[in-house]
């Protein structure tokens, strides 16, 4: 069994700025946003991680780096990347539903099986790039405690796979920004859910 106290990044300039779907695009967090990881690293204080992951982009990373208060090299894994948006990256949800509603009905119906923004990534695809990733923590670092930092897509996805829930349904569970979720994985997609979004 492995705890994961699993992160999403600080606020962004296009989380607030009407909430821009932010997939690949690598921009920098708010002073808001460093902030808030300031804020997680007094949360996370009672914690000792053995380990400190994140996804490359550098909202991540920098929250990382706060967060963990720098005591630990920051893992970089390509696996926990932003959902790919496709032709949503940098709009709001307003623009591109009225745009090309037919992918975003697509998306809410079948995540699974439609890619996002038609030439994104399917759920299915950041689940199964996950869940690699996850196994590996797994097996590495049996009764030890992980700090990884992702995004809001990715984190959402993994969650709704681990909980079994449908993932068009991953929506229903939120995530803010620098809020902490908190789990342990067993192998065989073994999840318990022991904290969201504080």
């Amino acid at each position: 069994m492995v705890t994961i106290c699993l992160l999403r990044h600080g606020e962004t300039l296009f989380n607030a700025d009407g909430n821009r779907y932010c997939g690949r695009t690598d921009i920098q967090l708010t002073e808001k946003g460093v902030s808030q990881a300031k804020r997680m690293y007094e949360l996370l204080e009672e914690y000792r991680f053995d380990a400190v992951y994140s996804s490359p982009l550098q909202r991540a990373r920098k929250t990382a780096e706060i967060a963990s208060g720098n005591t630990k090299k920051v893992w970089v894994d390509d696996r926990l990347i932003e959902v790919d948006f496709g032709e949503w990256e940098g709009l709001r949800p307003e623009e591109f539903q009225t745009k090309d509603p037919e992918s975003w009905e697509n998306w809410l119906a079948a995540p699974e099986r439609f890619p996002a923004g038609r030439t994104g990534e399917t759920a299915m695809q950041v689940v199964s790039r996950l869940q690699s990733f996850y196994n590996e923590l797994i097996e590495k670092y049996s009764g030890k405690t992980v700090l990884v930092v992702g995004h809001n897509g990715v984190n959402r996805l993994f969650l709704a796979s681990q909980l079994g829930m449908p993932l068009k349904n991953y929506r229903r569970l939120v995530q803010e920004n620098s809020a902490l979720t908190l789990l342990t994985l067993t192998p065989h997609h073994g999840c318990q859910l022991l904290k969201l979004n504080t």
